[in-house]
């Protein structure tokens, strides 16, 4: 399985980006998909998945500003950024697995900055 990430960059505070992740190598409609970022020094944390079902979930810090969604037309996931905050800053990882005891597949990652 492949991912391939795009959409991240610098934004101001306040500000938006919309992370995507197309994926090839497998059915993508049976994957579970998530986002995950790491800090320098830190481990990686989950920010937002979508299972295979539709059904999503959120880190606290992210409830009500971010969207994770996924088109299986297009084999993509999305993550829609809003009120972004410079803690936001990080690098964006995209995640698949097929269930959920697997360790799944990673893309290489791309930074996303907020900064003034």
């Amino acid at each position: 399985v492949q991912l391939v990430e795009s959409g991240g960059g610098l934004v101001q505070p306040g500000g938006s980006l919309r992370l995507s992740c197309v994926v090839s190598g497998y059915f993508f409609s049976l994957l579970d998909m998530g986002w995950y970022r790491q800090t320098p020094g830190n481990q990686r944390e989950l920010v937002a998945r979508v299972l295979s079902t539709g059904r999503t979930s959120y880190a606290d810090s992210v409830k009500g500003r971010f969207t994770i969604s996924r088109d299986n037309a297009k084999s993509t996931v999305h993550l829609q950024m809003n009120s972004l905050e410079p803690e936001d800053t990080a690098v964006y990882y995209c995640h698949c697995r097929r269930h959920p005891s697997e360790s799944g597949s990673w893309g290489q990652g791309t930074q996303v900055t907020v900064s003034s």
